[in-house]
């Protein structure tokens, strides 16, 4: 996402330098900057605007211009090194301050573009700092085990051209014996996904009554996320630093779950998942 100033060169920092913008922390947050060297090579720097500021930092243009930037989001090892580099930076200053992340690759052409930006999104800034300060966001998941898969059906029997008779002796009770097996399949299969929406909205309901907020993602696909099984529950949830233990305390309580579903525990984290509003609902059987 890119910002363009138009404003008229006045010195090294409120020219047409190309910014990329991580996150944003209140102005007085002045010690908020990591002291690890920049991951982009341009220096880490706060961008103030009217009581909030940006943590910037300059970049090549030659790599982060609108053509170059497309070919890096499109190059899967580069977008992941950028991924990367932008996380390492919003943790680092998540730990010293309360903060609301940008999207990946925002970028501002000159300090007043940053200001411009601050300005414009202020009320929502302001909003998400004032709702997440002295909170962590934690991610539970549920898994369904994907188990053996059921026993292929017997085929089904062929009938003569003369008319619905089955060509063996008894092949009438075969085709009946068939359709109740490919409906006791459906049925198995049916019951443990109702089971396992249950389960999952005991979970979820168990863990909202510890945080302030919570979000349903959509399920993740094992190819995504490179964990085996059917993803049921795919939830964040937003925990005040003074109630950490008894969510912990609440997770450990849910662990025993119906056999065949996995629950998986990551965070804590800055709250990326609750800087665009939060919703708190059921999980989708």
């Amino acid at each position: 996402m890119n910002h363009d100033d138009d404003t008229t060169p006045q010195d090294g920092h409120r020219d047409g330098t190309l910014l990329y913008v991580y996150t944003v922390v209140e102005a007085s947050a002045r010690d908020a900057l990591p002291d690890f060297p920049p991951p982009l090579g341009g220096g880490l720097r706060l961008v103030e605007h009217a009581q909030l500021a940006a943590v910037v930092e300059p970049v090549d243009a030659r790599l982060f211009d609108e053509e170059p930037l497309r070919a890096q989001l499109e190059d899967i090892d580069r977008l992941s090194a950028l991924a990367r580099a932008h996380h390492s930076v919003v943790a680092a200053v998540g730990e010293r301050t309360t903060t609301v992340p940008l999207q990946l690759a925002t970028l501002c052409r000159g300090e007043e573009s940053v200001r411009r930006l601050l300005e414009e999104a202020h009320p929502q800034l302001t909003a998400t700092l004032a709702r997440i300060a002295g909170a962590q966001e934690w991610g539970v998941k549920v898994h369904a085990d994907s188990g053996a898969p059921p026993p292929d059906p017997a085929p089904a029997p062929t009938y003569a051209p003369g008319g619905p008779q089955a060509t063996g002796p008894d092949g009438g009770s075969a085709g009946r014996d068939y359709l109740r097996r490919r409906l006791k399949d459906r049925r198995t299969r049916e019951t443990a996904d109702e089971q396992a929406a249950r389960t999952c909205e005991d979970v979820h309901r168990t863990l909202c009554g510890h945080a302030s907020a919570a979000v349903l993602h959509p399920p993740q696909q094992p190819l995504v996320s490179g964990v085996a099984g059917r993803n049921v529950l795919n939830a964040a949830y937003l925990v005040p630093v003074h109630a950490r233990q008894d969510f912990i305390d609440a997770v450990a309580s849910v662990q025993a779950l119906t056999p065949g579903l996995r629950l998986e525990v990551t965070g804590p984290w800055v709250p990326y998942s609750f800087t665009a509003g939060d919703r708190c609902g059921t999980p989708a059987s």
